[in-house]
């Protein structure tokens, strides 16, 4: 076999004897592709970019900047939740999801710029981009997908270990994958970040005790009204937080005077009905609360609920808000016998099972650290996991012809044996190129020059 360089050409001559030998043939095929690679390599320009597929980006508003008002201003309800989603598309989003609590209001998608988010959120909500602009946060990619783990772990929580806002994620998730808005990247990780919150219950002790702001309203009440079993408790609202409320207050007041009200009668005697407690009418919301002690309002509605003029009381008033935007007007203080708590207040309550689940931090951003990082991997493998598969494609489409062409032109050509070996050699070459787009020379650069010594083709 010989090789030549002329005027810019390589020539590959074999002898007789080279081509009757079936590994000479393979080499020929590795040659011609190596040979082309070098040519390609020399001629090409050095500095070229991939077409950008957008970013990662985190954005919103959270209880350390905002307060309670102005998160209410955020908050997104079921409907306009869908109807972002849907208007996302047409505005270059390639993929969304948006989580609305009590404490934060964040959107997390895949876009060309954080702007398109944000425009989102203003357009669906009653905030506006000036008041965003005072108390928000942008992340963008690996600082986006660190802060989403913090998210749903509740290490970025009020209560620290707040394990309740993985469920609101995972709703949020659910509801994007339903609507064709959650893409290959945000769905792989969506499953990280439940599967880092499912291992850190599970493997430490940072869910001991309880976690979240339900809870707190019931200690607060615990710890502030003498005699807690025998007093009147009225539980207005039993969404997800109503519902947590009523299961605290039942395990931790032993408490048999308690009444539910809600919009929806059948959601309330449901929960009764597990609990065994006294179900009102929406209508009797003024007479029950005249004989309460303690009111906990958790309606999830846009505007106040309660207000002074509903309150006919004889006796001294507990109020707790649990709700954003708030459910409670601030007038109800102008009745002397109201005292009103509002959930920013419950949430800094501090107590050793707080101090217990502290002391918990370092094993769980360990367990997250070991998660994300995983995943990182995994982002920055598939960068060019359709490279190497266009590869592949490439060096098999070559094989193929190289063998039917000597299969023509040599008797008694060992096809099954120069099958075997070509294999082999894609697998070592593909290999070689994985190997080194793995490495810290995997950059765009290197992924786009590999596509053009070969002409490959990726979608």
């Amino acid at each position: 076999m010989h090789l030549k360089y002329i005027g810019g050409c390589f020539s590959l001559n074999f002898t007789s004897s080279d081509i009757n030998d079936t590994a000479s043939v393979v080499f020929r095929l590795v040659s011609i592709v190596l040979l082309k690679r070098f040519i390609m390599e020399n001629n090409s320009p050095s500095n070229t970019e991939s077409a950008s597929e957008g970013n990662f980006y985190a954005i919103g508003l959270n209880y350390k900047k905002a307060d309670a008002d102005i998160r209410g201003l955020f908050s997104v309800g079921e409907h306009s939740m869908e109807s972002m989603l849907m208007n996302a598309k047409s505005e270059g989003v390639q993929s969304l999801s948006a989580l609305s609590t009590c404490n934060r209001t964040e959107l997390y998608g895949v876009a060309k710029h954080p702007y398109q988010l944000i425009k989102l959120l203003c357009e669906h909500t009653n905030g506006t981009i000036d008041e965003f602009e005072k108390v928000a946060y942008v992340y963008k990619n690996d600082e986006a997908v660190s802060h989403l783990f913090k998210v749903g772990t509740g290490l970025d929580s009020q209560i620290l270990g707040d394990f309740e806002i993985i469920s609101q994620l995972r709703n949020s998730f659910r509801l994007s994958k339903k609507l064709e808005m959650m893409n290959p990247f945000m769905e792989r990780l969506a499953n990280s970040v439940i599967q880092a919150s499912k291992r850190i219950k599970n493997e430490t002790g940072i869910s001991s005790g309880a976690t979240s702001v339900s809870f707190a309203a019931v200690q607060y009440i615990m710890n502030n009204v003498p005699q807690i079993s025998e007093k009147n408790i009225l539980l207005y609202g039993t969404g997800k937080i109503g519902r947590n409320t009523c299961e605290n207050l039942v395990k931790h007041t032993k408490n048999d005077h308690i009444v539910l009200i809600n919009r929806t009668k059948t959601r309330a005697e449901k929960i009764a009905g597990k609990f065994n407690l006294v179900v009102k009418n929406h209508s009797d919301l003024e007479s029950e609360i005249s004989e309460t002690d303690v009111l906990i309002v958790a309606t999830g509605a846009q505007d106040p609920t309660v207000y002074n003029e509903l309150l006919s009381l004889k006796k001294p008033l507990l109020i707790l808000d649990l709700s954003i935007p708030k459910n409670v007007s601030q007038d109800v203080l102008e009745n002397e016998m109201v005292t009103l708590v509002h959930l920013d207040e419950l949430s800094k309550l501090t107590d050793k099972t707080l101090e217990q689940r502290a002391s918990e931090l370092p094993l769980a951003e360990k367990i997250i650290k070991e998660i994300e990082s995983d995943f990182n991997q995994w982002a920055k493998d598939r960068k060019f996991a359709p490279t190497i598969r266009a590869l592949k494609i490439k060096l098999a489409e070559i094989k193929a012809g190289e063998i039917d062409y000597q299969r023509k032109k040599i008797d008694g050509f060992n096809e099954e044996q120069a099958e075997i070996i070509s294999d082999r050699l894609i697998q070592k070459i593909t290999t070689h190129f994985a190997n080194h787009l793995k490495g810290e020379e995997g950059s765009p650069e290197s992924i786009e020059l590999i596509r053009r010594v070969f002409q490959l083709e990726t979608a």
